[in-house]
């Protein structure tokens, strides 16, 4: 009764009679999307597809068809090349700031020459696995080189999982999991364990360090790096600007001065802005501190002279920075009038662009009447007084100045700002190299995901008026649900996931026009703020709002849940500790439920009611609030419940274990199941045979229930005969566990003895 579409197939019956599901034919040719443009960006970025076609029977006993299909991304090696080179270019330039710091005394110089020469060897090694990496032509990363040191960055086993249901009466619907192994570290190893451990770690440890060093916060080290890339950026603009209308002066045209002044002003109040923060102070002084004999460069103005004798005018020091002297030859007024310059500087540029457009417009009212004469004698005496004015040569030494300004401004910030990075790096010095490479690693990984799972998003629902103005809205949730267990290595490879998922909160997207065949995307910005631009052909990127195609960044929320699964997690549960799962659960509903409010209040309200009526969201999220406050064992409700959110939310849904293989594959085709049961009517005595022919890797004809494969804990409907094995191993096994436990106990009491 199969039907065979066009292309080679293997035509297999369906015995109805028997109740057997059939797998109707296997194939490479992926399915059309919606339209030549979407399926032709699709294959640039999706290879090797493997389809299959089922039919499946629906409670009023029609017929169903399914569509599996999956392919492989080259985004999996790509975005880790992309992001290695960005890493490349980002420490090279920090690494020139640190030896632009100027004279230090010689404790503060051998650091500096101690952190060059590992930053050095970082980025030598950072190069020579780009190098590796460029020479890899596959497409994805199998689980036997998760421990291959030059794969490293390269996520396991990226795969889009998609399922097509055309069923007779409701509208056909598309469900995409992307599956990959968890992002972690695997040739790091855990025996330390993961990051979330040895970050907090490291915190407390710099937190207590002695007196050579200064303290700064997590937080205070992330402002320095935004400060100095904004320096870095915006200087370069306001000398564009600045230039821009100089052009537009000598051209002596009123409407570009104007616009080239608008452009000029917000950008330096922007540069302006960006050192109004008290850590500039904080580091100016620990930078004076640290050279020879504490002395500046300039000698103290006479007014700073005077002000010597009140310290107590001094700013309050940062946390831990009370091994700072505070000389009373330092005047710290003078960073404040230093500062001040370019916003007066400025102001002079303002007021000389409108006395020159005024007498512009003076100007040409007395060429046109002869009562003209009879305004402002001071006024007409300044016009008289040029009556060949020179726009330009009026306004460049006041651009001159602005200039300079800065240039002082952003030399003593740059300095003080890269001081503090000093700080971090002179710390512990391999073991704070090793966690930025650690986290580099496992951010790579679960970077090339999310890029993977947002295009095919958005070229999945690029038709979709709502879900676009959601996205530049509200932005998109991304849920991760993982399958590992907190027990052993397992429990770093946790750690890594969690911290490397919440890493990606500093992504945001951004859509362009694609101006050649090149559509692959291209990555921007430095560790704590990355951007990456999607290319869309024309056609497509035409359609899309006006908002978008204006290049607002799209950002995403990524949450994780975690609920360990397999016979290691059963020896968590009853001998370990399961907090770490706990926690991390918690902690992410708190920002998926965060997300749902920002979503109910700024989504617009005819669309609001609408959403309410399909969906009952707040009553799934007490449902997954109560499932995680429960702490039963195993509770795979949990999973169910994130994920059915996350597709009625229009999220992007991700599926992980260590590998992306056994759970993942058992968790996704329960999941497809499950969708087929609740949303198109599958026969509810059809569900285990659909599930055990999801999961046969035979290709030819239906699976009997004795041939069907062990499956886990996530299927709770199986025959009882099926956990007769399992049963049995579990027995033998629990007396292996107790005689293991004995032993391990003799060997720990032996070592300590």
């Amino acid at each position: 009764m199969g039907e065979i579409e066009d292309g080679e197939a293997g035509h297999i019956t369906t015995d109805v009679q028997g109740q057997k599901c059939a797998l109707v034919y296997e194939c490479t040719a992926p399915e059309s999307v919606s339209g030549k443009d979407n399926l032709s960006f699709l294959n640039a970025v999706l290879k090797n597809p493997v389809c299959k076609l089922y039919r499946f029977p629906t409670s009023d006993n029609k017929w169903m068809q399914i569509r599996e299909q999956m392919s492989e991304s080259i985004l999996s090696f790509h975005i880790p090349k992309e992001l290695i080179s960005l890493h490349i270019k980002e420490d090279l330039c920090r690494n020139q700031e640190i030896k632009e710091l100027g004279e230090l005394s010689p404790h503060w110089d051998n650091l500096r020459k101690n952190v060059l020469t590992h930053c050095d060897q970082m980025v030598n090694m950072y190069q020579d696995i780009l190098t590796e990496l460029s020479k890899e032509t596959g497409s994805f990363k199998s689980s036997s080189s998760k421990g291959d040191k030059t794969l490293e960055f390269v996520p396991i086993n990226l795969h889009l999982q998609r399922m097509h249901v055309h069923s007779p009466h409701l509208k056909d619907a598309l469900y995409d999991v992307i599956t990959v192994g968890a992002p972690a570290a695997h040739f790091q190893g855990f025996k330390n364990g993961g990051l979330r451990k040895l970050l907090h770690r490291f915190e407390t440890e710099r937190r207590n360090t002695g007196y050579q060093f200064i303290y700064y916060s997590p937080e205070n080290t992330a402002k320095a790096k935004e400060v100095l890339s904004n320096i870095n950026q915006l200087q370069p603009l306001i000398a564009t600007h600045a230039d821009l209308l100089l052009n537009s002066a000598s051209q002596h045209s009123p409407d570009s001065l104007k616009n080239s002044l608008k452009m000029l002003s917000e950008k330096t109040e922007l540069f302006v802005h960006a050192f109004k923060d008290q850590l500039v102070r904080s580091a100016l002084l620990a930078l004076y501190t640290a050279r020879p004999g504490g002395i500046l460069k300039k000698p103290p103005s006479p007014k700073s002279s005077a002000e010597e004798s009140h310290p107590q005018d001094q700013p309050p020091p940062m946390r831990r920075q009370d091994s700072i002297p505070h000389h009373s030859d330092y005047d710290e007024e003078e960073w404040d009038r230093v500062w001040a310059n370019v916003g007066k500087s400025l102001n002079c540029i303002i007021a000389m662009v409108d006395q020159l457009i005024e007498r512009d417009g003076s100007s040409e009212g007395s060429g046109s009447g002869d009562n003209d004469g009879e305004k402002d004698p001071s006024l007409a005496d300044s016009i008289t007084s040029h009556p060949t004015e020179d726009w330009y040569e009026q306004l460049h030494p006041l651009i001159l100045t602005l200039k300079d300004c800065m240039g002082e401004v952003v030399s003593r910030a740059k300095q003080s700002l890269t001081f503090v990075l000093l700080q971090e790096l002179a710390y512990s010095l391999p073991q704070c190299l090793m966690l930025t490479l650690r986290r580099d690693i496992v951010f790579s990984q679960a970077l090339a995901g999310l890029v993977c799972g947002f295009i095919i998003k958005l070229h999945t629902s690029l038709h979709d008026p709502e879900f676009l103005q959601q996205l530049h809205t509200v932005g998109l949730i991304v849920q991760y649900e993982g399958l590992l267990s907190t027990y052993s290595d397992e429990i770093g490879m946790l750690e890594d996931m969690a911290v490397g998922i919440s890493d990606l909160k500093k992504v945001a997207f951004k859509i362009i026009e694609a101006k050649s065949n090149d559509v692959l995307p291209v990555i921007t910005g430095r560790r704590e703020h990355y951007v990456v631009e999607v290319k869309l052909p024309a056609r497509m990127f035409e359609s899309l709002p006006l908002q978008i195609k204006e290049g607002q960044l799209l950002y995403v929320y990524p949450v994780l849940f975690n609920v360990g699964i397999n016979e290691q997690q059963t020896l968590a549960e009853r001998f370990g500790d399961v907090s770490l799962q706990e926690n991390i659960n918690q902690e992410n509903f708190e920002l998926l439920k965060e997300y749902y409010r920002v979503f109910m209040e700024k989504m617009p309200p005819d669309y609001i009611s609408r959403f309410q009526e399909q969906n009952d969201l707040k009553g799934l999220l007490e449902n997954l609030h109560q499932n995680i406050q429960a702490k039963k064992r195993k509770n795979v409700e949990i999973m169910w419940l994130a994920a059915t959110i996350c597709r009625k939310l229009n999220g992007i849904r991700f599926t992980c274990c260590k590998s992306a293989k056994d759970r993942t594959s058992m968790s996704v085709t329960l999941e497809q199941c499950s969708i087929l049961r609740d949303e198109h009517q599958l026969h509810k005595d059809f569900f285990i045979r659909a599930l055990d022919c999801m999961r046969s890797r035979q290709t030819r004809g239906a699976l009997s229930e004795s041939e069907d494969p062990e499956t886990g804990c996530l299927t709770d409907n199986k025959p009882t005969s099926r956990h007769f094995y399992p049963v049995a191993l579990l027995l033998v096994s629990s007396h292996l566990l107790v005689v293991w436990l004995i032993l391990s106990l003799a060997l720990l009491l032996a070592k300590y003895q």
